[in-house]
């Protein structure tokens, strides 16, 4: 089953925001391939998850510590042990192992609660950071590219 975004998981950080609604499109793509029976469709997915969310990982711990985060290290931490745990899964899938519906459901409970407790505890002091500068979220989600500052430069190091 597909997850379908729920508002209530904005963090109100619009780049942010879209790095998760991507996160999640990966997610239902594993579906898609899935119920096509395409096993090297999979692995690319699950490939492509992975540099995604390591850069959205990147991205956000960036944003953390020009924010002055204070909880940043244990939320690394709980970044890299995501990472290690589908890293796994790749491993298995590479060995013919069918994993499509246990990491389907990993990820999509593991996203939602990340989001919703880790993610929602450091947005605040983002927001608060974005708005004494001269990038609101608003206006880097509206046109990225056209921005400069910190987050157009985030996005260009962490998103090619």
């Amino acid at each position: 089953m597909p997850i379908v975004w729920d508002h209530k998981l904005d963090t109100g950080i619009d780049v942010i925001d879209a790095q998760h609604k991507r996160i999640v499109e990966y997610i239902n793509e594993l579906e898609i391939a899935k119920q096509k029976g395409d096993r090297h469709l999979l692995n690319d997915i699950i490939e492509q998850l992975i540099d995604y969310t390591q850069s959205h990982f990147g991205f956000e711990e960036e944003m953390m510590a020009e924010a002055g985060y204070k909880f940043i290290k244990p939320h690394k931490k709980v970044h890299e042990l995501f990472i290690k745990r589908v890293s796994e899964f790749t491993l298995r899938s590479a060995k013919g192992e069918d994993i499509v519906d246990e990491l389907h459901t990993m990820l999509s409970k593991w996203l939602i609660n990340h989001i919703a407790n880790e993610d929602r505890d450091y947005a605040k002091q983002v927001q608060s950071m974005l708005a004494k500068g001269d990038e609101s979220p608003q206006a880097v989600a509206a046109a990225p590219q056209a921005q400069g500052g910190f987050i157009s430069g985030l996005l260009g190091r962490f998103f090619r």
